[in-house]
């Protein structure tokens, strides 16, 4: 639960290069900067008007590499929701985020109150790698096994 009703702290997870901070930025300044410069971890405050009240997003952009686990897990276990970022040009993008899901299910258990956004990114690019139909499947996956138990808990 976040410490105050209104303030959520939203993680955004994804592979290298597939246009996580551009996301970020895009919605915070309304900007988009097209070079890629690669991000160990940003972190941005975001006010929002939401049912009716004012909300704050504290948004974390985390690195695109693995070479920071401890620093992910911290995010998983801090975050109340997540944005889970592959770019429709690279298959292998999306499969990396499914041991990502599983970790977040593992550190938070049970993640059916929990939001967790598949967001497809690059989808100007005509070299596409997943269509849309592999990626509802991914996410209807993971919507299928929201309420399950983590493999550490079944019997």
């Amino acid at each position: 639960m976040p410490e105050q009703s209104n303030d959520y702290r939203v993680v955004v997870f994804g592979a290298g290069g597939v246009g996580k901070s551009s996301l970020v930025l895009r919605f915070v300044k309304g900007t988009f900067r097209d070079t890629y410069i690669p991000t160990i971890e940003d972190t941005y405050r975001q006010v929002i008007s939401c049912d009716k009240s004012v909300c704050t997003l504290q948004i974390t952009d985390t690195t695109g590499s693995h070479q920071f686990p401890a620093m992910q897990r911290l995010s998983i276990s801090k975050g109340h929701a997540f944005i889970l970022v592959f770019s429709v040009t690279s298959k292998q993008s999306l499969d990396e985020l499914s041991p990502i899901y599983k970790l977040i299910v593992q550190i938070k258990g049970s993640v059916e109150d929990i939001p967790i956004m598949l967001v497809g990114n690059k989808c100007d690019e005509t070299q596409r790698e997943v269509n849309t139909r592999e990626a509802q499947a991914v996410a209807q996956e993971w919507k299928e096994n929201r309420s399950q138990k983590p493999e550490s808990e079944r019997s």
